[in-house]
């Protein structure tokens, strides 16, 4: 029988794998190490890399924290009372370059249970690209396509449409960025169990590395104007926005006197809110803008 021990250990595992490719990728910066405990239980290893040559600011967060069930999540499950327990583990990344033609990218793999049997897997990863390279987004959601295919076969239809659906700004009226595949609570069926659900989640784990570290090889060399910083800033803004405001992994963690560094690990170093500011016509800027939205078919 799986154990929590045994999803944790593979989520610090998780963790060096994808720092050392990124060191390896970036070629300059080196990942700072942050252990930190936490009151109520647990802790985790927050490791940050910045001002690298590739990487202005990354993170690469592994946690596994444990406690009384917070309030909220007792209201969500009506068997819970205050005397039961949480546990939950997972990595969360996020890495914000230095060249605009560089997408952001955000990675979330995670394992909860609870002492009254309840458990779930969640995660998710999605790619926000300052410019939108369409070759680059089908590369990416190939990759994810491929990775989900491995296990049912409307895994990645279903996981797109919720990616698509969480990573939005209704305040915009448009996506975070090119989407990925988002998934949360997934449990045993008659299909998937435990041991089988783990399978996926790891795969998707390792999808991360070569995927991204393929699109800072391709893209970090790439020439940028002043005008493109801007606009990248401009898009860090959107990020900062969506992050704060609806992304549940924020609001978890700060329900549950998470540590306030690693929770907002993932804002930029700089980032900006320029008044009304709308692309000019037929430029990189607007054509990126026009590929924010629901429902494309990148795969």
């Amino acid at each position: 029988m799986l154990t929590k021990e045994q999803i944790t250990d593979w989520f610090k595992l998780l963790q060096e794998t994808i720092c050392d490719a990124l060191e390896c990728e970036d070629g300059e910066g080196k990942f700072q190490e942050d252990n930190w405990l936490r009151e109520e239980g647990g802790g985790g290893r927050t490791r940050i890399l910045q001002n690298g040559n590739v990487i202005e600011k990354g993170g690469v967060n592994f946690s596994a924290v444990h406690g009384n069930v917070p309030s909220f999540l007792q209201k969500e499950n009506s068997d819970s009372t205050s005397s039961d327990t949480f546990y939950a583990t997972g990595v969360s990344i996020v890495i914000h370059p230095n060249n605009p033609m560089v997408p952001i990218i955000h990675m979330n793999v995670r394992y909860f249970e609870m002492s009254t049997g309840v458990w779930w897997f969640g995660g998710g990863i999605d790619l926000t690209p300052h410019y939108v390279d369409a070759t680059d987004a089908k590369l990416f959601h190939q990759a994810l396509k491929t990775s989900c295919d491995k296990h049912k076969s409307n895994y990645y239809s279903d996981f797109k449409k919720c990616a698509d659906d969480y990573f939005f700004i209704p305040h915009r009226n448009e996506t975070r960025g090119v989407g990925g595949v988002f998934f949360d609570r997934l449990t045993s069926t008659q299909e998937m169990d435990k041991e089988k659900l783990f399978a996926f989640v790891q795969d998707i784990g390792n999808t991360f590395a070569p995927v991204y570290t393929a699109l800072m090889n391709k893209n970090k060399n790439k020439f940028f104007s002043e005008e493109n910083k801007n606009w990248q800033l401009l898009r860090r803004g959107r990020y900062v926005e969506f992050n704060l405001v609806y992304d549940k992994g924020t609001k978890f963690g700060l329900e549950t006197n998470g540590r306030i560094e690693s929770i907002l690990m993932s804002l930029p170093q700089l980032a900006s809110w320029t008044y009304d500011f709308k692309p000019l016509k037929n430029s990189e800027e607007e054509t990126t803008v026009s590929f924010l939205r629901k429902g494309i078919d990148w795969a």
